[in-house]
C-alpha cells in the first residue's frame, strides 16, 4: 500500500492505469497481504466509505494457510491487542476494546489448514496475531511464528459494502502462491460458497 524505493504503491499503479488524478486508500492491507482493496475517487466517496469501514458495516472475509493444527477448529478469537517488540502486537486476555474474528479452518494436504477467517473489527495485525494465538501461525509469517514459504499465505478474499443505496460485493481468487492453486483447496472454497458459510459469525 505505501509503495519502497524499488516500486511505486498499489495505489499509484491504479491511479496512473485509470488515469486519475487523485485516488484515496480507504483502508488498508499489511505488506504481503494479497487481495481486494477498497479506494475511493473523490473526499466524498471517500467519507462515506471510511465510515462505513470504521462503523463495521462492510463484510470482510479473508483466508489464511498454516502448517499446524489449530486448538480449535472453529470459533472466536477475542481480545485486546497490544503492542509487542519489534513493531509487532500481541493477544491480550482483557476485552476493553478487543479485537473480533470469527474463523472456521479445513484440512488440506501434507498436515496444512486452511482457515477461513471474517474479522469484525479492524485492528493492525488482527488476523495473524489471531491465527498466533490458535497456536496456528499463518505460513510465511516469519513475524508472527510462520514456516518459511514462497510467500505469506493471507489473502483478502470476499468483500462486501453498500455505497449509494446500493450492494457490491467482490470476490478475488486466492493467488499468487504455489498452495492456493491445490484442488483441496478449491474444493473447501467451493463449498463455503455455495453454502454461504464464508458469511460466519452473520
Amino acid at each position: 500500500m505505501q509503495g519502497d524505493p524499488n516500486a511505486p504503491s498499489v495505489l499509484e499503479y491504479v491511479r496512473r492505469d485509470l488515469q486519475l488524478a487523485q485516488l484515496f486508500p480507504v483502508h488498508r492491507l499489511d505488506m504481503g497481504t494479497s487481495g481486494l482493496v477498497v479506494a475511493a475517487k473523490t473526499q466524498v466517496a471517500n467519507r462515506v466509505l471510511s465510515q462505513a469501514f470504521q462503523a463495521h458495516q462492510v463484510t470482510k472475509c479473508y483466508l489464511a494457510i498454516s502448517a499446524k493444527k489449530p486448538q480449535k477448529k472453529q470459533g472466536w478469537v477475542i481480545g485486546d491487542m497490544e503492542k509487542s517488540r519489534g513493531g509487532s502486537y500481541r493477544l491480550c486476555r482483557a476485552k476493553e476494546n478487543p479485537a473480533r474474528t470469527a474463523f472456521h479452518s479445513y484440512p488440506l494436504e501434507n498436515g496444512q489448514r486452511l482457515f477461513v477467517l471474517r474479522p469484525f473489527t479492524g485492528k493492525t495485525h488482527q488476523l495473524r496475531v489471531a491465527l498466533k494465538s490458535l497456536g496456528a501461525p499463518i505460513l510465511g509469517d516469519e513475524r508472527y511464528g510462520g514456516a518459511l514459504a514462497d510467500r505469506m499465505y493471507l489473502h483478502a478474499w470476499r468483500l462486501e459494502l453498500e455505497f449509494g443505496g446500493r450492494l457490491f460485493s467482490y470476490i478475488a481468487p486466492p493467488s499468487p502462491g504455489e498452495l492456493f492453486g491445490s484442488p483441496a483447496l478449491q474444493a473447501v472454497l467451493q463449498d463455503i460458497s455455495r453454502d454461504d458459510l464464508w458469511r460466519l459469525g452473520v
